[in-house]
C-alpha cells in the first residue's frame, strides 16, 4: 500500500535535513584531514597560515569547525628588535606544538599555526592585532576571528611552559611536558666521550706536577672578582627573566634605553653599571688593605687614601641617585641626637 502523499512530503525536508549535516559533517572531516596533513610537513607542527588559508580553515560555523586553532601572529621585519623577543617566543611556540603532538598523536582537536605579517595583514586586519608579540585562540563557538582570545602577556612569562598552561585552562585538552631538544647531539657526546679518555693520561701527569690552571692563584682572583661581579649586577635576574641588555625609546626609535625608570624592572646593562660600581669599591678596599699598607712612603699613602675616598663616594653616590631615581625613595642622614 502506497504512502499518502502529505507523508512524502513531511519525510522530504528531514531527508533534506539529514543530507545537509552529513554533508556538513563530511565537510569537517576533510578540513580535518587536510590540517593534519599540513601539520605532518612542519617539522614541529606549526602550520604556516595566509590569508588564503585563514578564510578556509578559521572562518565559518562551528559545525564546519569542529577544532581549535592556537595562532602565533609574527613579523619578520621585527625579529631585529630585543625588546620584542619574536625570535624566541616563534622557537618557544614551536616546542609546544611539537609537545603536543608528542603527547597528543593524531589529534584533531587542536592545531597551532602562525600568520605572518608580510603577506597576511589582512588576517592581522581581521584578528585586530595591533602590537607583537600576539597569540589567539580560536575555538569552535567563536563566530568571528576578532571574538577570539587573545592570551595575556602574562603567559610568555615561562615561555613555553606558560603557554601549555594557558592552552590546558581555555581548551581543557592536556599538552603535556614541554619536550625540550638536548643540548648536545648523540654523535657530539661520542666525541666528547673520546676526546676525555684520550686527555685523562695528560691531566694526571699535570696535575702531579702542579702545572693546572686549579693550581694558578690568579685563576682563583679572577673566578672570585667575576662571581662578585656576577651577584652584585643581578645576572642571575637577568637570566631567569630573560631581561633585555637595553630598549628602544618608544618616541625615537634611533635613541636606545639603558636605564629603566621604575621599580619593577631592571636592565641588563643598568645592572651591570652598578655592578661595576660595586666591584670597583670592593677591589679599591682590597688595594688598600693588602697593597698600599705595603708602600714606605707616608705622602703616597694619603694620597692614594684621598683619592679611594673621592672615588668611592662618588660611585656610591651614583648608586643612591640610581635608586632614588627609579623608586623615588631618598636616603636621609641621621645625627646623633647629641650632635645636634
Amino acid at each position: 500500500m502506497a504512502s499518502p502523499p502529505h507523508r512524502r512530503l513531511l519525510l522530504l525536508p528531514l531527508l533534506l535535513l539529514a543530507a545537509a549535516a552529513a554533508a556538513s559533517t563530511a565537510r569537517a572531516d576533510d578540513l580535518v584531514a587536510e590540517l593534519q596533513s599540513l601539520r605532518a610537513r612542519s617539522p614541529s607542527g606549526v602550520i604556516h597560515l595566509t590569508d588564503t588559508s585563514v578564510t578556509r580553515f578559521l572562518s565559518g560555523p562551528a559545525a564546519r569547525r569542529p577544532y581549535s586553532v592556537l595562532v602565533f601572529f609574527d613579523a619578520a621585519s621585527l625579529h631585529s628588535k630585543p625588546d620584542l623577543h619574536l625570535p624566541q617566543l616563534r622557537t618557544e611556540f614551536a616546542l609546544l606544538s611539537a609537545s603536543f603532538l608528542a603527547h597528543n598523536p593524531g589529534s584533531g582537536d587542536l592545531f597551532f599555526a602562525d600568520i605572518e605579517f608580510a603577506e597576511s595583514q589582512h588576517s592581522f586586519h581581521q584578528f585586530g592585532v595591533n602590537s607583537l608579540p600576539h597569540v589567539r585562540l580560536v575555538r569552535p563557538e567563536h563566530a568571528t576571528l576578532g571574538g577570539s582570545e587573545q592570551m595575556d602577556q602574562s603567559h610568555f612569562s615561562r615561555l613555553a611552559d606558560s603557554m601549555a598552561e594557558f592552552v590546558e585552562s581555555r581548551t581543557g585538552l592536556e599538552v603535556g611536558p614541554i619536550v625540550r631538544p638536548p643540548l648536545l647531539s648523540r654523535n657530539q657526546i661520542i666525541l666528547l666521550g673520546i676526546l676525555f679518555l684520550v686527555s685523562i693520561p695528560f691531566m694526571i701527569k699535570r696535575i702531579i706536577e702542579g702545572e693546572t690552571l686549579l693550581h694558578d692563584r690568579r685563576v682563583w682572583m679572577a673566578g672570585a672578582l667575576f662571581v662578585y661581579f656576577f651577584s652584585v649586577s643581578g645576572g642571575m635576574y637577568g637570566i631567569i627573566r630573560h631581561t633585555p641588555m637595553f630598549l628602544t625609546d618608544r618616541s625615537d626609535p634611533n635613541k636606545l634605553v639603558f636605564f629603566y625608570q621604575g621599580s619593577g624592572m631592571q636592565l641588563g646593562a643598568e645592572g651591570f653599571a652598578v655592578g661595576f660600581l660595586y666591584t670597583l669599591v670592593g677591589l679599591m678596599i682590597a688595594g688598600v688593605t693588602h697593597l698600599l699598607v705595603r708602600v714606605e712612603s707616608l705622602q703616597t699613602q694619603r694620597f692614594a687614601m684621598l683619592a679611594v675616598m673621592l672615588i668611592g663616594w662618588w660611585a656610591v653616590r651614583k648608586v643612591i641617585y640610581l635608586d632614588n631615581w627609579k623608586t623615588g625613595y631618598s636616603i636621609h642622614t641621621f645625627w646623633p641626637s647629641s650632635w645636634r
